[in-house]
């Protein structure tokens, strides 16, 4: 009975340290979106859904995304994380706000200029000279698109109306002539919506590839939670890499858990499609979440040299920042 007695206890005394670690609360973060929930943020979704944020010891919480953006959330410390474009980390980093990008999203640009495919009269963008432009509200598109009409040996002169997400409407029905879109969303709804369409890839014409969406966090908060910050971007990869091997499965996760918000689930598994053929996701050489330097280095460089960054007083910057400072990879064990 003694023996039987002292068994259990010392049984009893080893599982003790086993089962405290499993009632240990989670940490809990917060990611911001930059817009309605969409394929860019699946890696996200499957990570929460698979348990790859519970196995890292972290709770979750992805945000309803709203008018205030993902960047402003994350600098004023509502959100730990978020999704950020290239332009945004730049653009508000420059202008005083503390952010730092963890991770890419994508390896290559993934927005494009298009245009009616019917239209015989635009062959370069040099064509778009004079031209009316459905555009979205930002300095970025001017620099954008008046550079690529200017490497294609026009002018750079087009006029603006602002659309927003109206632009695609007024595109396919010819109240302008060409607009931006985003390859792997819009591009692929038109292929759904049998709307012809011809496309001036960004690189083509003198403006930088670049990691379009990243996911990023306060520079602050990052600093001193160093193990917080490499557990869930550790985790995010598993979830994108888990989208990029099974992009089916993927998407309806997105769609199990957006709970009805995506309407289209045939445009959501279309969408997954080309942010893998495309190598988006996971670059040819296998690179997944990795910003490259260049890249980033390259991007602010135009940025800076077309007068888009600028200071916390609205003018533009006199001197160039450093490009290095607005990002690290250090998160995912690659540097």
């Amino acid at each position: 009975m003694i023996r039987l007695t002292l068994t259990t206890l010392a049984a009893s005394l080893l599982a003790a340290p086993l089962m405290a670690q499993t009632e240990l609360p989670q940490t809990e973060l917060r990611v911001a979106l930059d817009w309605t929930p969409n394929t860019n943020h699946v890696g996200l979704y499957v990570a929460e859904a698979e348990g790859f944020y519970d196995e890292a010891g972290l709770d979750v919480e992805i945000l309803p995304y709203t008018d205030t953006s993902a960047g402003t959330l994350i600098a004023n410390g509502v959100a730990q994380f978020g999704i950020l474009s290239s332009l945004s980390l730049f653009t508000q980093g420059t202008a005083g706000a503390d952010l730092k990008a963890t991770y890419a999203v994508v390896q290559h640009e993934t927005g494009r200029l298009v245009f009616d495919g019917r239209r015989e009269d635009i062959q370069t963008p040099a064509d778009l000279d004079g031209k009316i432009y459905a555009g979205f509200g930002s300095n970025w598109e001017e620099a954008l698109i008046s550079s690529m009409i200017r490497a294609a040996g026009g002018e750079g002169r087009f006029e603006t109306v602002t659309l927003g997400t109206s632009a695609y409407e007024a595109l396919a029905n010819g109240r302008v002539d060409f607009t931006l879109e985003v390859s792997t969303w819009e591009g692929v709804n038109s292929v759904l919506l049998d709307r012809p369409q011809t496309a001036f890839a960004y690189a083509d014409y003198g403006v930088p590839d670049q990691h379009t969406t990243l996911i990023g966090g306060q520079g602050a908060w990052l600093a001193s939670h160093e193990a917080e910050a490499t557990a869930f971007m550790e985790a995010t990869r598993r979830g994108y890499a888990f989208a990029a091997d099974h992009p089916e499965e993927a998407a309806q996760i997105l769609i199990d858990a957006t709970a009805g918000m995506l309407s289209n689930p045939e445009l959501i598994r279309a969408s997954m499609e080309e942010l893998v053929a495309g190598h988006y996701l996971r670059a040819e050489d296998g690179t997944i979440g990795v910003m490259d330097p260049e890249k980033m280095r390259a991007l602010g460089g135009f940025l800076f040299d077309h007068g888009v960054l600028r200071d916390d007083a609205g003018h533009p910057l006199t001197q160039a920042p450093d490009y290095d400072a607005f990002y690290t990879n250090a998160y995912l064990g690659a540097e």
